[in-house]
């Protein structure tokens, strides 16, 4: 199982959506709130290549994108061999 990380803010209803499908499909994740975290933004920013937005998801060290790109991926049904790689 890859490790799963997720840049979050705890009013962002995409953050929401996203946690609920990783859920769903049963996977942890470590969580990040870049609004109580210190440095916790910059940082997501630059592992993100510029992304700034809530949520921006990891896979391993592969960037997902935000919530729509994860449902994208699940839609696509390339989102269980890609958590299980």
């Amino acid at each position: 199982m890859q490790k799963i990380t997720i840049y979050s803010s705890m009013f962002c209803p995409y953050c929401h959506h996203a946690k609920a499908l990783l859920s769903k499909k049963g996977v942890q994740y470590d969580e990040i709130d870049v609004d109580t975290v210190p440095g916790a933004r910059p940082e997501m920013t630059k592992r993100a290549n510029g992304g700034f937005t809530v949520p921006q998801i990891f896979i391993g060290d592969r960037h997902v994108g935000g919530c729509d790109d994860l449902y994208a991926l699940d839609a696509a049904g390339k989102l269980d061999s890609l958590l299980q790689s």
